[in-house]
């Protein structure tokens, strides 16, 4: 059965989240997810206290940007989560955008290099392995959890280019796609792998859905009002696994954007 999940966007202040996971737990909503946009908020600590706040719902963060994250660190929060809130989080990653990462000093010469070293590490610590590893920029030396979560939690990863979508396939146990994908690409995602596919697309409910649609500067695969209902079908027809409809930045009324979406359920 397909997951609908909503975004509680960077652009939103922290202090909001509370309302908005109180308003999704008592709706029905399947999942919220969280951006970790440069230089925001953080997407553990958000997604930590969301977790604490609800009982039932899934949280997601996608994506966690690998560059700014060694992976021994980076399996440590994830097992830490998956450990105090057992099946409820997906800690999704990818390497993040270059201008953001240049900003940072962190920068890589080959981010499709370091997403695919990060993945196989991450991957193999969170399965309980004792690593060593020395690649171009994932070194460890007999590095091991000591609260391993078992069973080991998905690794789920994301990107925009065909490069580092094959890493995502290659190595994750699940992907994440960007609102650019649309219906078409999620079907050509889907004709080269049977693993769970994440899709964001955007949305907006209210007499001035379509203007703020229609203002955003990126324009991706979303709809207004009841068209809404509409594209969550092509999504979930082209063989999505889970929907995840963002808010404009400008949202007037983030709970009742909740709610419109927990009533497409």
């Amino acid at each position: 059965m397909t997951r609908l999940g909503v975004v509680f966007r960077p652009q939103f202040a922290p202090e909001r989240l509370r309302d908005v996971a109180r308003v999704a737990e008592e709706s029905g909503l399947d999942e919220v997810w969280l951006w970790e946009d440069c230089f925001y908020e953080s997407g553990i600590a958000s997604a930590t206290a969301l977790l604490g706040w609800t009982e039932r719902i899934r949280v997601g963060v996608g994506l966690l940007p690998v560059p700014l994250r060694n992976v021994a660190l980076a399996a440590m929060e994830v097992a830490t989560i998956e450990r105090l809130f057992p099946g409820r989080a997906t800690l999704a990653f990818g390497h993040g955008l270059q201008v953001w990462m240049g900003q940072a000093g962190v920068r890589a010469e080959s981010p499709v290099t370091l997403l695919r070293e990060y993945l196989v590490a991450l991957r193999r610590l969170l399965a309980g392995e004792r690593v060593t590893m020395h690649g171009r920029y994932v070194n460890l030396d007999d590095v091991q959890l000591h609260w391993q979560p078992d069973p080991p939690p998905a690794v789920v990863a994301g990107a925009f280019g065909p490069k580092s979508l094959a890493v995502c396939v290659e190595e994750a146990d699940g992907i994440i796609l960007a609102g650019v994908a649309g219906p078409d690409g999620v079907r050509r995602m889907r004709e080269t792998t049977d693993k769970p596919i994440v899709v964001y697309a955007r949305a907006a409910f209210g007499a001035d859905a379509q203007e703020r649609l229609d203002a955003e500067e990126i324009q991706e695969f979303g709809a207004a009002n009841d068209d809404v209902a509409g594209i969550v079908e092509q999504l979930v027809e082209a063989g999505a696994t889970t929907v995840v409809l963002q808010p404009t930045p400008d949202e007037p009324d983030l709970e009742a954007f909740v709610r419109s979406v927990a009533a497409l359920r």
